[in-house]
């Protein structure tokens, strides 16, 4: 008779041919786990989808060219309803893939379950600090980021009225909300902060409906988000405005012409990523969190579109200096 390892392993072929449970799928590398090209392998799994235009977007994007640079290959299952989640990961794991990557805090827990039940697995998590022995997690400086984007979102508004849509009330988005209106408030005292937590990391109608609020009601003209989808959401509402402006994250998603996105607050996953494949391939994997921070790269500023004058760039890289010495604050 079959074990659960054994019987999970057997079923995980045919599911990963299917794309895995949740309506996930390859990127385009090997389906059969990669065992043909005999290389390391990583798999993504998110409850979003890795054309958000947003935050798994760029997670997706990270760990792709991590893995490029690393030669190792890549799949990917997206929308995972949380109740697959831990059948997902286990899937990749008995398919023998060498690491399976989760980007985000609310991954938290099954990361700790699922590495209690497969030892011998390598858990990387995004955005969460996980001291497991098989896990490594990849902790941007969420102070910074909330401080960047406040700080120029105070700078550049017109209103005095700026927001923040959070996904749900995590650790993480919590300080940088915190931080962001801080920041907002120091270089510009007559800001005010309109804040909301959607519920969901999803629901892109959602991320519309708040946008609209705060535009409607608050005035807001410039926003931040921590949402994912619902970070997309909310941007086509402000689009439709033209004279309200977002500030993105965690990829550089605007450009020089812009109309809608001011600049943003980057954080390099794919560095951290990166790290942590080199130490499955050294055999050192484990009970380690990578820091990602103005100093080393991890955190930065992204592209300044023609939004932001070039007098307000300068008071803007200058409080840029300050954050990453820590005298801001």
């Amino acid at each position: 008779m079959l074990d659960r390892r054994q019987f999970l392993g057997a079923m995980g072929a045919s599911v990963l041919g299917l794309g895995l449970v949740g309506c996930g799928g390859s990127d385009g590398g090997s389906t059969d786990g990669g065992a043909s090209s005999g290389k390391k392998k990583v798999a993504m799994v998110t409850d979003g989808q890795i054309n958000d235009g947003g935050w798994d977007a760029s997670c997706y994007k990270a760990m792709t060219d991590a893995a490029d640079e690393a030669g190792w290959d890549t799949a990917y299952s997206e929308s995972v309803a949380q109740s697959d989640w831990a059948t997902t990961m286990e899937n990749y794991i008995d398919q023998g893939y060498d690491m399976v990557f989760l980007p985000g805090n609310q991954y938290t827990d099954v990361v700790k379950q699922v590495g209690k039940d497969f030892p011998d697995a390598h858990l990387c998590i995004l955005n969460s600090a996980v001291e497991q022995e098989n896990v490594v997690s990849l902790v941007p400086n969420t102070d910074q980021i909330g401080q960047l984007a406040g700080a120029l979102a105070g700078l550049i508004t017109k209103t005095n009225s700026v927001g923040f849509i959070g996904a749900v009330e995590l650790d993480t988005t919590k300080s940088k909300l915190e931080n962001f209106e801080k920041a907002a408030k120091k270089v510009n005292p007559d800001v005010q902060v309109t804040s909301a937590y959607a519920g969901s990391f999803t629901d892109a109608a959602k991320g519309k409906e708040l946008a609209t609020t705060f535009v409607n009601s608050n005035n807001v003209d410039v926003m931040f988000g921590d949402a994912s989808i619902v970070d997309t959401g909310a941007r086509e509402a402000l689009a439709t405005y033209g004279d309200r402006y977002d500030i993105g994250q965690p990829g550089d998603l605007g450009s020089a012409d812009d109309k809608l996105i001011a600049c943003s607050v980057v954080t390099d996953n794919k560095a951290m990523i990166l790290s942590a494949m080199k130490d499955v391939e050294a055999g050192s994997f484990g009970n380690k969190i990578v820091k990602g921070d103005l100093d080393n790269g991890g955190v930065a500023v992204g592209t300044f579109s023609n939004i932001v004058d070039q007098d307000t760039q300068a008071k803007y890289q200058e409080i840029v200096s300050q954050i990453k010495a820590g005298t801001f604050l």
